[in-house]
């Protein structure tokens, strides 16, 4: 079993949902070690992309993909809308005229959306950036892969190994970003970007799941 066309539209309806319900939440994260708009920001973006998404749902996987950056790059404000827009922007070239998307094709598509965060921000391992969670998503989908296991587990799997990498994000001092210039007061806090990515995680093994 694979990811649909179909899901992955509902993955990007389920993330606007989850944004606006964890905006405050993201907001509260992000006041602490950045500027308090991190929240706001996803939110946001992810209704202006449902907001669009009848003009190209049924396009195939890359179009998707890629109008979605393209809208999350022009509406939202801050680090994370170019970093999130740029994801999606490389996520939809190995995805371009696909229907459909095994793990392979999942994980490719997860890698070069990662790259292309990772070349934008040029951040690297414990840097206490949104890559920390993204990495291991990367690893721990490859490995899956390699394993041959079903989406759904690659995906909790998945899950399991991002939580650990958030959470690790607490005790890291951060190196980019806004929260960079706290120095050692940025210790202790949970990076707003790293948990954004976690939400988008848990909310595609929603989708997968049913």
């Amino acid at each position: 079993m694979g990811l649909t066309k179909q899901q992955i539209v509902s993955w990007l309806q389920l993330c606007a949902v989850v944004f606006s319900e964890q905006r405050d939440f993201l907001t509260q994260l992000d006041t602490e070690i950045g500027d308090g708009d991190h929240g706001l920001n996803m939110n946001r973006g992810f209704n202006k992309v449902v907001e669009k998404l009848p003009s190209f749902a049924d396009k195939d996987i890359g179009f998707i993909l890629k109008n979605t950056g393209m809208t999350l790059l022009s509406s939202v404000g801050g680090a994370s809308g170019p970093l999130f827009g740029t994801f999606f922007i490389r996520a939809a070239q190995s995805t371009n005229a696909k229907q459909s998307l095994d793990l392979a094709a999942v994980c490719q598509m997860f890698k070069d959306g990662v790259e292309g965060v990772v070349m934008r921000g040029k951040a690297e391992p414990g840097d206490k950036t949104m890559c920390d969670v993204w990495w291991a998503v990367v690893d721990q989908l490859e490995l899956a892969n390699q394993q041959g296991i079903p989406l759904v587990d690659a995906l909790q799997h998945t899950i399991e190994r991002a939580q650990q990498a958030l959470v690790g994000t607490i005790i890291m001092q951060a190196r980019k970003g806004r929260a960079s210039y706290l120095g050692e007061r940025s210790i202790g806090h949970q990076d707003p970007g790293a948990t954004s990515a976690m939400l988008m995680m848990q909310a595609l093994l929603q989708v997968a799941s049913h």
